[in-house]
């Protein structure tokens, strides 16, 4: 076991979990520094306009970037069990196969990235005062996404092993390597929008490397090597049979966004502004859930691979609880602060208005949002991704689209449009809670075969 690892298959369940997910949390609130930076620098050293059109690529990139980001889920899935049920073998051939795939999707992600991005934008109904520097910003972004998904591979593999902390340290020599250069390039340089994609890009690929040379150099079965690159048909597919689900998912939540965002377009660059720098606080705002999600989403394959079901169980439940308190809390704070958090992102009166009643209006309800994330993750781990998949295409993306469309039509009223998020979010953790009460999920995984029959990594 490496040294960094957290141990989830013995000993207390809490501590391991919240030993597990602190450096995942303390990870995500570096991630969204550093994604609120060009936010930031932008919005304070060239304008509104270039703050709206960084902030509204958000949805867009999420809706591209998504889909392979939710695929890595069964990377870490079917690792992670590998790993719970001891078998090296295949463990170093998942972790082969994981590498070789994204080397493949990242390659796709930038032609389709910089190729569409100008089409999507366009159809999204960005403003012609904002439409240039969107496009500069996105086509510079893609141009280096490469380095985004194989740094989410990496930390795929280091997670699934139990390893938390490293992509916490190269988080935090990313994230200050990306601040030094958004002051350089547009503080100093003045590079605009091209020179905060620029920023971001060059940090991103510092992550990458930094991940990677450290797995190349690892002792256990999860070494990288070129060597060791490969395809395991059988691995493979039992990583997209789970990935897959959770790829769409993202992808189809993510494209409800961009309907949501264009319908928040037909309201001006201040409500651009305003709706973007929210949306930059909630990633940030939700950060314990989300981590505490992916520790969840490990715990449950490590444990079931190594066929201790009650783990699994006590696990889940604490997981559960501890989401939901922590999102009231967090929710309470946000409500009472939106003018101050706002503000920090500039001064325009119109852009902190829509900002705050975008922020009043959907923090009282973050305790439904992290319920639904909190047993879509017990579901992922479980290798159930489908039920995610199928529960949010419903409620976020058809119900919300559908929503949208009909506010629009009749009412055209943008507190109608931020209220779709609340709804949508008390939809899908109705959902969830009946799913996770009536469907006997662990009973069925019982039955199931352990992980060497499962899946025959190529022998």
């Amino acid at each position: 076991m490496a040294k960094q690892s957290v141990d989830l298959l013995h000993g207390d369940i809490k501590t391991g979990l919240l030993r597990f997910a602190t450096p995942l949390f303390l990870g995500q609130v570096f991630q969204q520094l550093y994604n609120m930076v060009d936010a930031l620098v932008v919005g304070n050293f060239v304008g509104e306009n270039a703050l709206a059109a960084v902030t509204s690529t958000g949805s867009l990139i999420f809706l591209l970037v998504g889909f392979f980001g939710g695929a890595y889920s069964g990377v870490g899935v079917v690792i992670a069990r590998c790993y719970g049920a001891g078998e090296e073998k295949q463990v170093s051939r998942a972790v082969g196969t994981a590498v070789s795939a994204t080397l493949i999707s990242g390659a796709a992600l930038t032609l389709i990235g910089v190729t569409l991005s100008p089409l999507i934008l366009r159809w999204m109904d960005t403003p012609t005062e904002v439409l240039a520097d969107a496009v500069a910003y996105m086509r510079v972004y893609f141009f280096g996404v490469l380095f985004n998904v194989l740094y989410n591979s990496a930390v795929g593999i280091f997670q699934a092993t139990g390893d938390s902390k490293r992509p916490l340290y190269y988080l935090i020599i990313s994230s200050a390597t990306n601040t030094v250069l958004d002051l350089l390039f547009v503080g100093v340089f003045q590079m605009g929008v091209s020179g905060a994609a620029l920023a971001t890009i060059l940090a991103q690929g510092l992550s990458a490397a930094l991940a990677f040379f450290r797995l190349s150099r690892a002792e256990g079965a999860w070494r990288v090597s070129l060597k060791g690159l490969c395809l395991d048909k059988p691995l493979l597919k039992e990583m997209l049979r789970i990935g897959i689900p959770s790829g769409i998912n993202s992808s189809v939540i993510a494209f409800a966004n961009v309907i949501v965002q264009s319908s928040v377009n037909s309201f001006g660059p201040a409500a651009m502004a305003g709706n973007g720098a929210f949306n930059k606080l909630d990633g940030f705002s939700f950060i314990p859930i989300t981590a505490f999600a992916a520790a969840t989403t490990t715990f449950v394959s490590q444990n079931i691979g190594a066929r201790q079901f009650d783990r699994v169980k006590q696990g889940a439940r604490f997981s559960l609880v501890f989401s939901c308190g922590c999102a009231a809390v967090i929710g309470v704070v946000f409500f009472l602060l939106a003018p101050q958090l706002i503000g920090l992102f500039g001064k325009s009166p119109g852009a902190v208005t829509a900002g705050v009643l975008r922020t009043r209006i959907c923090t009282p309800f973050y305790l439904l949002l992290a319920g639904s994330h909190g047993i879509a993750a017990v579901c992922r781990g479980a290798g159930y991704s489908k039920v995610p998949m199928f529960i949010m295409l419903g409620t976020w993306c058809v119900f919300r689209v559908s929503y949208i469309a009909v506010v629009n039509y009749f009412f055209h009223n943008i507190i109608l449009v931020f209220a779709a998020y609340p709804i949508t979010w008390a939809m899908s953790t109705a959902l969830f809670v009946w799913y996770y009460q009536k469907s006997r999920w662990l009973e069925r995984i019982q039955q199931q075969e352990p992980v060497r029959e499962m899946v025959q990594a190529g022998d």
